[in-house]
């Protein structure tokens, strides 16, 4: 507020000494007049006064501006003050959350650092400086995975072959009172468990796609059933043979470009080919779809169980693959594909389920995280059965918060596939529970 005058209480503001001076001029008196009148100087200007009590008011005066304009001074500062620390904070988060991000793209694959090429060079040149390879393997290798990637094929270095397993016998069968799998993991003799040469073949991870690449293998064990099963002839006949990983990251971005999933594909940037992105239940689905493959996802986002687990999963595998038994065999073939199974940071691929006598389930689950050498094992005349722990997996031992199904279901008709790529732009999913 401007200062008032201590004399009639005008505000006067910076003007105060003129107009004092101007209208109680007769109130002051001027240094050095000689008529002995007592003078009084204001210590903090050059106004004098003859009356004590007046410069008083008039130094309070002084001292009331000089307070409000400290005042306004600290609170000028203490905005200041905040509003540097507000933007160190700011600043701080900004760092974090692009640390953070650049995080997640490197984990997922997003960071463009290379994709599966890049990565298969990498690493094959480390396993030379290491001794584990010699020259001339990596240049066969090197020269092996070019035509791969020049013709779109996997070179099946991956998969796990088992010619033999006419021959693989074991006494599980015996000793378990049910088990539903897919056809082509067992054989028609039904006197071998696991029959992964024939039917569905297992592909593992390699040099190129170690770390990142589970999505994809899963997709070529699903297609080697699908190309084995007649019923599939017609959505497949361009997509006769596995295709390399590369190969099918552009299967997936044409599908995108068909206008399946166009959210999902703005996550990727719309690119896939020539990165090392995960990718999960969605991605599956719009290439299937876009193959006219009849499938669904199924959410089991919660658990439905004690500790963390889910009963409700097994339960539904159970029924995919029930629903067209109807004698009460032991063993029972089915021609229902694999199921691709997801959760966070991995997926592998269900072959079927086993039902004990006391009702409790368990999932025969192929892992592109096992190697050719452990799923070999399984093919031994001589197996005692332990390594069938690779296989299975209980209700108590799958305790992620979520887990997507993708299952096949038939073909679409042209139709139907459009129907299906406009409803994919904003894709869904079953919930359950």
């Amino acid at each position: 507020a401007p200062a008032e005058c201590p004399f009639c209480g005008e505000a006067a503001g910076r003007e105060l000494e003129e107009h004092v001076r101007a209208r109680h001029g007769h109130l002051l008196g001027a240094p050095g007049t000689g008529n002995g009148e007592q003078l009084y100087e204001c210590p903090m200007c050059s106004l004098t006064c003859t009356n004590i009590q007046i410069l008083e008011e008039h130094v309070d005066l002084h001292l009331e501006e000089h307070n409000f304009s400290e005042d306004i001074r600290d609170l000028e500062l203490a905005q200041q003050l905040q509003t540097e620390e507000d933007e160190r904070q700011r600043s701080e988060e900004e760092k974090r959350e692009r640390e953070e991000f650049k995080k997640l793209q490197r984990q997922y694959g997003l960071d463009n650092s290379g994709g599966f090429k890049q990565q298969f060079l990498k690493n094959m040149e480390r396993e030379v400086d290491r001794g584990r390879m010699q020259p001339f393997e990596y240049h066969k290798r090197k020269a092996d995975m070019m035509e791969s990637l020049a013709s779109g094929i996997d070179d099946g270095r991956t998969k796990t072959s088992g010619r033999d397993t006419e021959n693989y016998t074991t006494k599980m069968v015996l000793s378990r009172p049910k088990i539903v799998v897919t056809k082509p993991v067992f054989n028609k003799t039904y006197n071998s468990l696991l029959n992964i040469g024939s039917g569905v073949d297992h592909f593992h991870s390699s040099l190129g796609d170690r770390g990142w690449g589970c999505g994809y293998r899963n997709f070529q064990m699903l297609l080697s059933s699908l190309l084995q099963n007649s019923f599939y002839n017609d959505c497949l006949r361009d997509t006769t043979l596995i295709p390399s990983i590369p190969k099918i990251q552009s299967m997936i971005e044409d599908a995108w470009r068909e206008g399946f999933d166009p959210h999902g594909a703005s996550h990727f940037n719309n690119r896939l080919h020539g990165s090392k992105a995960w990718i999960g239940a969605c991605e599956i689905y719009s290439l299937l779809t876009s193959l006219r493959i009849k499938c669904q996802i199924i959410d089991f986002h919660k658990p439905t169980g004690p500790m963390g687990t889910h009963p409700r999963l097994f339960e539904w595998i159970l029924h995919y693959y029930s629903a067209d038994n109807e004698g009460g065999a032991k063993v029972v073939c089915t021609s229902k594909p694999p199921i691709y199974l997801q959760h966070q940071g991995h997926s592998r691929t269900v072959v079927g389920i086993e039902e004990k006598k006391n009702k409790s389930l368990c999932l025969l689950l192929f892992d592109p995280g096992c190697s050719s050498q452990q799923m070999q094992k399984l093919l031994k005349q001589n197996s005692d059965g332990t390594g069938l722990r690779l296989l299975r997996k209980f209700v108590g031992n799958l305790k992620e918060k979520q887990y997507q199904i993708v299952a096949v279901d038939g073909v679409l008709s042209l139709e139907e596939k459009t129907a299906r790529c406009r409803a994919s732009q904003v894709l869904t999913s079953e919930k359950i529970p």
